[in-house]
């Protein structure tokens, strides 16, 4: 990375998934740092990630990174494990920026299992990236991991009607063989997910912890705004912007109830 941006006021983040996940990320981001801006990108028009080749997200991803450049992001978080597989290597190399990712939470999984067995909940493009491959080789060579590739759950999650029958339908399905394999620690592999944690806790129980990495990414966004000295020097409660490519109405109201406020969302090409 070339000299680092130095004293920037007001600080602007640019977040981004593939349709309302990456949300997750931002209620943590806003939560620790409440008085930067926070630019969200949707991009709902090309929803689900997880069925796109490596290459297509890459070129996607780097259009929408982009884009949030323009609108002058002091950083850049990628809220969606499936796009950090694929493209963060190549995110990182085409912007003078700090770049971070999400990737499964398989490390505090497998420190804190007790049984031995882990499940991961993603996107069947996460799960095929190498990068989950190297997560696994570094932290659960030991374990029994299910690696469940969740097909449908971001379209019904994408939806808003997060107790619907057909979802709880599906997410019995995916959970089913975790809990007779006695898994204790569920990674919740994907930016969606947390939507519907509570009705993923209710299937598997009140014995299995439920891991969700939004909080961590947080903390590494301020650590290496911290280290690359990217300051923000406003004190007052920063702005949020949304921007989405797909169905614009349902996606305000589902920020709007997920996150209590009156989002400004654009539609946008991109």
């Amino acid at each position: 990375m070339n000299k680092p941006l130095q004293n920037v006021t007001p600080r602007t983040i640019g977040i981004f998934d593939s349709g309302i996940g990456g949300i997750s990320i931002l209620r943590a981001i806003r939560n620790l740092l409440p008085n930067d801006d926070l630019i969200y990108v949707a991009d709902s028009l090309y929803l689900p990630y997880g069925t796109k080749t490596p290459s297509w997200i890459k070129q996607r991803s780097i259009a929408i990174c982009k884009f949030l450049e323009r609108e002058n992001s002091n950083a850049i978080v990628v809220a969606c494990n499936t796009a950090t597989g694929a493209a963060i290597s190549s995110l990182r190399e085409s912007f003078n920026l700090p770049i971070i990712g999400i990737e499964p939470a398989l490390k505090p999984a497998a420190e804190s299992t007790k049984t031995g067995a882990v499940g991961i909940l993603a996107t069947a493009g996460t799960l095929a990236s190498e990068k989950y491959d190297q997560l696994k080789t570094k932290f659960a060579r030991d374990l029994v991991i299910f690696n469940q590739p969740c097909h449908g759950l971001v379209e019904l999650i994408e939806t808003g009607n997060w107790n619907g029958a057909e979802l709880k339908t599906l997410a019995s399905q995916f959970l089913e063989p975790m809990m007779q394999a006695s898994v204790d620690k569920i990674v919740l592999g994907c930016t969606h997910y947390p939507f519907i944690r509570d009705t993923i806790q209710e299937i598997a129980g009140n014995g299995v912890e439920l891991i969700d990495p939004s909080i961590p990414v947080a903390s590494e966004l301020k650590r290496r705004l911290e280290i690359e000295n990217i300051i923000d020097n406003k004190l007052s409660p920063g702005e949020m912007r949304f921007y989405v490519t797909g169905e614009r109405d349902r996606f305000k109201v589902i920020v709007d109830k997920f996150l209590d406020v009156d989002a400004k969302v654009n539609s946008i090409e991109i």
